[in-house]
């Protein structure tokens, strides 16, 4: 019988241990979550790119699952050949219509970025010029098997950009109306939590 692992790369304020609310999801395999330090995405795709090799080295199959920025950083980790499968809840997928929004938000012009290199905007975050730049010069390669959960009210993402991101990178694309960026009431999750068995019967 063959071991499986199922990798958890949680978003921007989660944790780790959000992965236990997969394990009764997948019964057969270990499910653990990576507490990674990054947040540039070269640096916390290398961190994914490690964890991906260890578990690799264990287990004859990995999978993966990955929520918001987590995907982000997952599909800039150069793990193609040693996962097998993704589940991506609502991923960023166009990160650089996502900062030059932000940007437009906060009044800060590309100029200003360019010579101060970071700009804060409040809330803790702030505008990197060399993350602009390396999202622009790296556009996402991704060439995993994937299934994509959207919520209908995701204020990050766009249907527009989710949509064309699925079709381009032959995933499915699962929409729950309803649903907003962050899956989290009852009721979300109980969907979420249908699509991945629904999902995981299609893959076996």
């Amino acid at each position: 019988m063959q071991k499986k692992a199922v990798l958890y790369i949680h978003g921007q304020g989660g944790s780790a241990e959000e992965a236990a609310h997969y394990r009764p999801l997948f019964p057969s395999c270990d499910v653990v979550g990576l507490a990674y330090k990054c947040v540039m995405p070269w640096e916390a795709g290398a961190e994914i790119k490690e964890a991906v090799g260890a578990l690799k080295n264990r287990y004859d199959e990995v999978l993966l699952i990955a929520n918001s920025i987590g995907a982000f950083f997952s599909m800039y980790a150069d793990i193609g050949e040693d996962v097998s499968h993704a589940y991506f809840i609502s991923p960023v997928v166009d990160m650089e219509k996502l900062i030059t929004d932000r940007m437009r938000q906060a009044e800060v012009t590309q100029a200003e970025l360019r010579e101060k290199g970071t700009v804060s905007v409040g809330f803790g975050e702030a505008l990197s010029w060399d993350y602009l730049c390396f999202v622009r010069r790296r556009p996402i390669r991704w060439n995993v098997p994937t299934d994509i959960l959207y919520g209908g009210r995701d204020a990050l993402t766009s249907m527009e950009t989710i949509t064309a991101f699925a079709r381009t990178h032959c995933a499915s694309l699962t929409v729950m109306e309803s649903g907003e960026h962050w899956f989290h009431t009852e009721e979300q999750m109980a969907f979420l939590d249908d699509w991945i068995r629904k999902k995981e019967q299609d893959v076996s």
